[in-house]
């Protein structure tokens, strides 16, 4: 897997619900964020993570802008699926997965999330033939409690793929993460 110790969160690029207008960052430009993504990745800094619903899509906008000029392989995708703003289409996760595709200017993402743990049942087993064609490489979870976790893996399992990566918020001194995931 790509070794990268620090991932760089785009959540406040964009506009809209989600992200952007709410948080720092909203005012900052196309041309503002390529001298960021310029910096980080000429200091190392090659990891990066966004999702289709921050921004109402536009944090993967604006971050696919900025990498175009470098080659996919100098950097780590994240990206993830929300169920919450899942599509009523036959197969939502794969709709989802295709606007950040296009979105973030490529054929592949290094690791998709699944972002809050609704329906575990229902949206994991339609990770699997999205892995299974290369479209996603590595999966986590994001904001799962134990419970779900062990379920996201066994899902996956069954399907020959493994769960990669979690991640929620956690601390010693606020441990909700332990049941609620978040």
């Amino acid at each position: 897997m790509f070794d990268a110790k620090v991932a760089l969160g785009t959540w406040s690029w964009g506009s809209g619900k989600n992200g952007g207008d709410q948080v720092f960052g909203n005012h900052l430009t196309q041309k503002d964020l390529q001298a960021v993504v310029d910096s980080a990745m000429a200091n190392g800094l090659n990891l990066w993570d966004t999702a289709a619903a921050y921004g109402e899509g536009s944090s993967e906008t604006l971050l696919g802008n900025c990498l175009k000029p470098y080659s996919r392989d100098e950097y780590f995708l994240s990206t993830k699926f929300t169920p919450v703003f899942a599509s009523s289409g036959a197969d939502p996760v794969s709709d989802m997965l295709n606007g950040s595709l296009k979105r973030l200017h490529t054929d592949y993402i290094d690791l998709y999330w699944i972002h809050n743990s609704d329906d575990v049942e229902k949206w994991t087993p339609k990770i699997i033939p999205l892995v299974k064609k290369g479209v996603i490489k590595h999966v986590g979870v994001s904001n799962h409690n134990l419970d779900q976790v062990k379920r996201v893996n066994e899902i996956l399992n069954a399907g020959g793929i493994k769960l990669d990566a979690v991640q929620n918020h956690y601390s010693l001194l606020h441990r909700q993460s332990e049941d609620t995931g978040c």
